[in-house]
């Protein structure tokens, strides 16, 4: 504090901004696209007075805004971008008109997986729920062809080298059977392209249906494909206190 003023580190200011996550800014810093005052900031410890000081990236002056979290329930065939995609395939922007701020999502559903993304302008609370440093567990249902036996579950437990590298989810279990496929519940931490999808089709079972119903604490609650809702207070201090943030 200098004067009175309350200085804010430079990249936790542009995270504040909505612009990104703190270390993406530390990127920005260092590719000369920040500038404070009219001139080019590349030191990374650099701190700011939010009430007095003008910052641009890109040339375009950015300020704080107002964080918004939401829950929503991206149906199977839309893709978790906001874009436009060179296929002509849907995007979930076309079921968020009616949100005024520009939301980023927060992770991924493949285009063809349904359930649970967090949208928000919060740059360093989507990184983190996003970077599996943290381990923030996102739960999924899973039909899959076939009868899972027992001791699949118990492989599947002890995790499986893929093309990518070993993985180990947080927890797998069978809630049912039904005809020839069966209904699993698996938890994993981190968030490798078609992670589920690989994890299960190494051990001999094909996924009919992906659907994830929680990311932390989050859960997806009697959302319907396409609705979206805003976190409880509760929900967001559970989340933020999930992911090393203060409540």
């Amino acid at each position: 504090m200098e004067g009175g003023a309350i200085l804010v580190r430079l990249n936790r200011y542009l995270s504040m901004c909505g612009i990104t996550s703190r270390r993406k800014a530390e990127e920005l810093l260092l590719q000369g696209k920040v500038k404070v005052n009219g001139l080019v900031v590349k030191e990374l410890g650099w701190r700011v007075d939010p009430e007095k000081d003008l910052v641009e990236v890109d040339g375009r002056e950015v300020r704080p805004v107002a964080y918004r979290y939401v829950a929503f329930y991206k149906p199977c065939c839309y893709l978790s971008t906001l874009g436009t995609p060179p296929d002509g395939k849907k995007t979930i922007k076309e079921l968020l008109k009616d949100i005024p701020q520009r939301l980023y999502p927060a992770g991924r559903l493949d285009y063809n997986a349904e359930g649970l993304l967090l949208l928000t302008n919060d740059g360093e609370l989507a990184h983190r729920v996003m970077h599996p440093r943290h381990k923030l567990p996102k739960t999924y249902l899973v039909w899959v062809r076939g009868k899972v036996q027992g001791e699949t579950l118990r492989l599947m437990t002890r995790g499986a080298t893929l093309e990518d590298g070993f993985t180990k989810p947080d927890r797998v279990k069978l809630v049912k059977h039904q005809k020839d496929k069966s209904l699993l519940e698996v938890v994993f931490h981190e968030g490798r392209k078609h992670i589920v999808k690989r994890f299960i089709s190494h051990f001999g079972h094909r996924v009919l249906k992906l659907k994830r119903v929680a990311i932390g604490p989050v859960e997806l609650g009697d959302l319907r494909p396409g609705q979206w809702r805003d976190l409880s207070g509760q929900e967001l201090k559970d989340l933020r206190r999930a992911l090393g943030l203060s409540p």
